[in-house]
């Protein structure tokens, strides 16, 4: 995978999706920056970084994703594939659902997903050296550059959906002491139940994280 890496730019995600829609970009790439400074974040939100922290995009073709991995879901796989990548450099992260990286009680990073034509270009933001007010910073000390490189060759091995979704369905207990947006309002986790294509049975209605 082509991998570019820039001092700085605004967007990762957005920079990677015009380079797909303009065609001058070509799948599968990577897209990595020291500092963003309008950055995308769920639901909208800015996700602002300093130098020392990890931004990146990753792009590639839909069809280069396992058989079984539901579109809807992607974020979660993304996202528990970094988890783990992080925990075997030995930091303490789990993965609240459906697409943020925590330590404890705080927020470390998330990620977020899009679809343009038959590419899907996924972003992940982490703070490592500093984390703005109300986030925390990770666990570890470790080169952003490191990081990437690990996710990448992990992605490359198409781990199926069956195998992450088996680790999820544990860790996704600690998701239940926390809340999440659901058409405007705070929505508990407490009663919800995970189920086996990676969206929630919640107030009588099927949630798919969808970012």
């Amino acid at each position: 995978m082509e991998i570019y890496w820039y001092k700085h730019l605004p967007s990762t995600h957005l920079y990677a999706i015009d380079g797909i829609k303009n065609a001058s970009l070509t799948p599968p790439f990577t897209i990595g920056v020291d500092v963003q400074s309008e950055g995308v974040g769920s639901r909208g939100n800015a996700w602002h970084g300093e130098e020392g922290n990890l931004f990146f995009s990753f792009c590639v073709e839909e069809k280069q994703l396992p058989e079984d991995l539901p579109l809807a879901s992607i974020s979660i796989y993304f996202s528990f594939i970094m988890k783990e990548c992080l925990e075997a450099l030995g930091s303490k992260v789990w993965l609240k659902w459906p697409n943020d990286f925590y330590l404890k009680e705080s927020k470390v990073g998330g990620v977020i997903t899009t679809k343009v034509k038959q590419y899907i270009i996924g972003s992940i933001g982490i703070n490592i050296g500093v984390g703005p007010d109300n986030f925390a910073s990770l666990d570890i000390c470790v080169e952003p550059k490191k990081i990437v490189a690990l996710f990448l060759k992990s992605l490359e091995k198409k781990i199926t959906w069956k195998k992450v979704f088996s680790k999820y369905e544990i860790e996704f207990a600690k998701s239940k002491d926390f809340s999440f947006h659901l058409d405007g309002k705070l929505v508990s986790l407490g009663h919800a139940t995970l189920c086996e294509d990676g969206s929630v049975a919640i107030e009588n209605k099927r949630v798919y994280s969808l970012r």
